[in-house]
This record gives structure tokens, sequence and C-alpha cells, in this order.
């Protein structure tokens, strides 16, 4: 099992950080360099065997799960080069790492999503993203990737290769990521904005905040008419910081130490929760501040929960809002977490879930422990028919039949695996009821 503060052990048996995804390899490979991941993967092929590159365990899903050998990247963390605004790292490096990096050079990435213990690797492979009026997925900053194919081949593909479109985001199917090159920009500051607002009104001039932010989203607290919308947006400098007493009671305590409580009480008493949320959806308070992008973007987040997201067409959000009470007022059990949604650009990544269009994420969260799945597949349900596609790395029940309709070039994506990965070195069962075999 991995942890956020400590480097992958060499267990056989190994766990996912939402505790949903376990699995026993037969061996652990922990490589120190490139040509050591080739030649583990030239073993692998001659053998017969199948290999799994695992990063931070921060996927929801089984993509990561090893069913033979597991290959650690804990080792491939450093930074390979700066050249103006292009950044390379080696693929294991976790992400709050290289915001450190970035930094130190005077840049950062336009967009993050709201955790910072993914692997690079890990991240791209996944679909993570952020909410953003101009970007799409971590992957869409991508400007070339190293990987070793099924034959242990180290190729470099960038935007000059056909494979390029495929390989910034492979779900881990068609190679073993080890480096990544990324599409940086000068570093900046964000004035965050916080504040609660009935459900109804977001939703009225949701057009309007999105076309004017930079990076918008909101949260609205199941059982109640409320929600809390975030907006941040460049400014010149840090000039209103969080006092750190603000800082660690807005974003460590009240989110962690006392969520975590209020949730066990929920999953012990259920009847409490309707109350809980009314509680803490009228309890939000507008607040401003300004900072560092990354330290914006990213906030720590230590109540572990199972979660599903699915991106849909901007215009579906009224409809998917409206149905989503009755969905939970149905449900034989309470829900706990928010429902986040949060918005991006267009992307030209064939498997990116914001393939071709504007997009609108919904995010469904149940605490650790709890029931989930009628809710999950109510949800999947609700947005499957509206062109709705699932993330990579959050709970779903889709199969390769029917994400085939959701990508316009799934079919494309799988010729470039047959041709990486023909043997199939690098499948798992995930990835065979996804990609099919």
């Amino acid at each position: 099992m991995t942890s956020d503060n400590a480097a992958p052990v060499t267990s056989l048996r190994w766990r996912n950080w939402g505790g949903n995804q376990q699995a026993v390899a037969a061996d652990v490979l922990t490589p120190r360099t490139v040509d050591e991941v080739a030649a583990r993967v030239k073993e692998a092929a001659a053998a017969g065997h199948r290999i799994k590159a695992v990063g931070s365990g921060h996927s929801f899903t089984g993509i990561a799960a090893a069913d033979d050998r597991r290959m650690l990247l804990h080792r491939l963390t450093d930074l390979v080069s700066v050249d103006g605004e292009l950044v390379t790292v080696q693929a294991g490096m976790p992400l709050y790492k290289l915001n450190a990096v970035l930094a130190e050079h005077g840049l950062a990435l336009p967009s993050l999503g709201d955790i910072d213990r993914q692997t690079v690797a890990g991240a791209i492979s996944t679909g993570t993203h952020g909410s953003a009026r101009d970007h799409s997925t971590l992957a869409s900053s991508v400007a070339a990737v190293t990987l070793v194919t099924g034959s242990g081949e180290v190729l470099r593909v960038d935007s000059s290769s056909e494979l390029f479109p495929a390989a910034r985001l492979g779900l881990g199917a068609l190679g073993v990521l080890v480096e990544v090159t990324l599409r940086c920009t000068p570093a900046f500051v964000l004035l965050a904005e916080e504040r609660p607002l009935p459900l109804a009104e977001v939703l009225a001039g949701l057009d309007e905040q999105v076309a004017g932010n930079e990076h918008l989203e909101f949260f609205w607290y199941p059982y109640t008419d409320r929600a809390q919308v975030k907006v941040n947006n460049r400014v010149p400098v840090v000039d209103r910081p969080l006092s750190r007493f603000r800082s660690w009671m807005d974003d460590d305590f009240l989110p962690n130490t006392l969520f975590e409580g209020l949730c066990r009480l929920g999953r012990r008493i259920p009847a409490t929760v309707p109350v809980i949320s009314a509680v803490a959806a009228r309890a939000l308070t507008a607040r401003a501040y300004t900072d560092r992008s990354d330290r914006v973007f990213c906030t720590s987040r230590r109540v572990r929960f199972l979660e599903m997201e699915y991106e849909i067409p901007r215009e579906c959000v009224p409809e998917v809002m409206a149905a989503l009470p009755k969905i939970i007022d149905g449900l034989p059990f309470k829900v706990q977490f928010p429902v986040e949604v949060r918005f991006t650009g267009p992307d030209d990544v064939w498997l990116s879930h914001g393939y071709g269009r504007e997009s609108a994420y919904v995010a469904v969260h149940q605490f650790a422990g709890t029931p989930y799945e009628p809710y999950f597949r109510a949800v999947e349900a609700l947005c499957e028919p509206l062109g709705g596609r699932p993330h990579w790395g959050k709970m779903h029940y889709r199969d390769a039949e029917s994400l085939r309709r959701a990508y316009p070039r799934f079919g494309d994506f799988l010729a470039v695996r047959e041709q990486l990965d023909p043997q199939r070195v690098f499948a798992n069962p995930y990835l065979e009821r996804v990609l099919g075999r």
C-alpha cells in the first residue's frame, strides 16, 4: 500500500488510497533507470508475463491493479531538463514535487486538480483535470512523452508523431511512461474567492460565470438548496494572503478533522446526515485570498472516500442538477458528501473525457465504509444517455462497447494499442473491460 507521505513499499499486496481496490502481485519491480524499465519489460514479454506500472494509488478504478508483475516508478522522480517553458521530468515524480520544481524555475502548470499526490504519469494517463475555462485535462499540457512499449523499445512521442493524440492519455495501455515533457506557463498568482449562494442562483447565471472567470467550480450540499461557488482569477501579486490560523482552520481542520468526525457520526446514525448537511451549508462564509497558483488549486484531502465523476456536455448541467435531488432522496441510505461540479474547455486528446467539446464534470462521493453502488449507478444512468464519459480513474460500470460510442476516436486508440502492445504486456482486468482484449 502507498500513503500520502511515504514512498511505496515492495509488498506483494497492494491497496489503493480509497481502499476499494486490492491486488496481489507475483513480483514487484523497482527500476532505477529507463534502461532497467526496458529490460524488465523485455523479460516479461519474452516470458509471457504482464506488467502494470503503479503510481500513488489515487485512482478508484482498478486501472493500476497488477495481477502479475507490479512496477513501481518511485525511483524515477527527477527533473530532466528545463528549456524555456518546456519542462521534462521523470514520470514517477509526484505532482507536489513537480509544483515545487516549477516554482523554483518561475513556472507553473496552467491548471491543476485539487489533489497533488498523484504521479505525473498517473495524472496524465487517467485524465486528471481541474476546472479551467481555457484548459482541459493535464494531458493537454503534455508536449512529449517517452515510453517503453510492449516490446521493450524506448520510444519518444511528440506532436510530430501520429501516435501523439493517443500517447498523451494512454491509460497505461500503450507502455510504461518514463519521461514527460510539459508545456508550462510563467508562474502566476490567483485571487481565490469563495461564497455561498442558493443553487438556483448559481445555475441561473452559470454561462456568464463560466465565461467570466478563468477557473470556476461549485459544490451543492444534498438535502439543501445551497451551494458554495469558488472562482480563481489571475492577479499581479500575493497581496491578500490567508493568515496561518485561517489557513489551518479553513483548509485543514474543518474539511479534514471536523468533516471526518461528522462523516463518522453520519455513518453511525444516518438520520443525522440531512441535518449536518443543512447546518454545514448554512455555516458557509465568504472568503477571498491570494496565493501561488498551485497552492490555490491543490488542497489536503485526508478523509477517505469513494468517487464517481462524469464528464457531460456543458449544456446538460441544469438537467443533471435537477435530477440529482430526486436520485438522492430515493436512496436507501444517506449521502454525506457535497456534489462537486467543474468546467473545462475542449480537448484534442483522443481518450480525454473532454474530447471535442466544452465540458462539465459532476463528481459524487461517499465516505469510505458507507453504501455507494445504487447512488453511483443511478448517476451513471443519468449521465450516459447525455453522452457522458466516466473519468478513467473514478468508479464507473462502463465497458468497451459502451465507451466506443462515447469516444469518436476510440477505434484509432485501439489501433495504436495494437501497434505498441500487441502481446498485451500492460493489460489487466480493468483495461480488458474498458478497451477489450
